[in-house]
C-alpha cells in the first residue's frame, strides 16, 4: 500500500493472456499496491480483461486508454489507467506499432509523459523494427519528464539473464537506450543487483524482461523501484496472478 501522498506511483505489470479468470485477484492487488496510473501488458478485448478495466474504472482509475481492437479480442494489447488526466502525445516520425505502444501526457503535478510498450518477441518478425521505433522516439524526444517502461522482452546479456538468451541486438538496444539519456531505472537505482521478473516454464530459469527507462528530467525524482510478484489468497505460488512480476515506481 502506498503510504505517501506525496509521491507518484506507476505500476507496469503483464497479466498474462488478458488475466481470465485470475482478475478480480489481479484487480485486488492493484488495489493494494495503490498506484497513480496503471500500465498493463497482454490486456485484451475479451471479456475478462473489459471486466478488470471496469473495475478499475469503479475504484476511481477512470482515465483509460487502450491499444485493444474489439474485432481481434484475442490480440494482447495495452491499457493504461490512471487517477489523473491522460492526454494523447502526437509524435511524429518512426514510432513502435500501435497495437504495442501507448505515449501518453500524464497531468500530474508536475507532469510528466509515459511510453507504453510491449517489445514483441522474436519469433514475431517484428522485435527489430519495435526496437528502432522506440529509439527513435527516444533520441528525438523534447517535450520534458518521460518514462518509457514495460515488457521490452530484452535484457542484457551475463547480467539480465540466468541462462544465456539476450543476444547482441538485444543488448545494444539497452545500451542505446542508454546512450540517448535514458537511464533504466532499476538500474539506476539497484546497480547490478540480479532480480528476475519471469522464470520459463520448462527449464525455470529467470530474466529481467520488465523495465522502465527514465529520461534525464525525470530521473532526479525517482524514489524506488521494485518488483513485486502478485498475491494470491487461495494461490500460493509465486506465478498464481501472473507468470511476470510487476515493476511498481514511485517518484516524488
Amino acid at each position: 500500500m502506498q503510504t505517501d501522498p506525496s509521491a507518484t506511483r506507476i505500476v507496469a505489470w503483464n497479466i498474462r493472456a488478458g488475466g481470465g479468470r485470475r482478475v478480480d485477484g489481479i484487480f485486488g492487488q492493484l488495489v493494494a499496491w495503490a498506484p497513480d496510473c496503471i500500465v498493463l501488458s497482454e490486456f485484451r478485448a475479451t471479456a475478462p480483461s473489459q471486466r478488470l478495466a471496469q473495475l478499475l474504472h469503479a475504484a476511481g482509475w477512470t482515465e483509460q486508454r487502450t491499444t485493444t481492437d474489439a474485432t481481434t479480442p484475442s490480440r494482447n494489447g495495452l491499457l493504461v489507467a490512471s487517477r489523473v488526466p491522460l492526454r494523447l502525445a502526437r509524435l511524429r516520425g518512426q514510432r513502435p506499432a500501435s497495437d504495442r505502444w501507448l505515449s501518453l501526457h500524464v497531468r500530474d503535478a508536475p507532469p510528466f509523459a509515459v511510453g507504453a510498450m510491449h517489445v514483441p518477441n522474436r519469433v514475431s518478425g517484428r522485435k527489430d523494427d519495435f526496437h528502432a521505433g522506440v529509439l527513435a522516439v527516444a533520441r528525438r524526444w523534447r517535450p520534458g519528464a518521460a518514462l518509457l517502461i514495460g515488457d521490452t522482452n530484452s535484457g542484457k546479456i551475463g547480467i539480465d539473464e540466468e541462462s544465456p538468451t539476450f543476444n547482441q541486438r538485444e543488448d545494444r538496444w539497452m545500451s542505446d537506450l542508454a546512450a540517448a539519456g535514458w537511464q533504466d531505472a532499476f538500474r539506476a537505482l539497484h546497480g547490478d543487483r540480479r532480480e528476475f521478473t519471469w522464470y520459463s516454464p520448462n527449464g525455470g530459469n529467470g530474466f529481467r524482461l520488465d523495465q522502465a527507462f527514465c529520461n534525464s528530467l525525470l530521473l532526479p525524482r525517482l524514489r524506488s523501484v521494485r518488483h513485486c510478484w502478485g498475491a494470491s489468497s487461495w494461490d500460493p505460488r509465486r506465478d498464481a496472478l501472473s507468470d511476470h512480476a510487476a515493476l511498481l515506481l514511485d517518484f516524488e
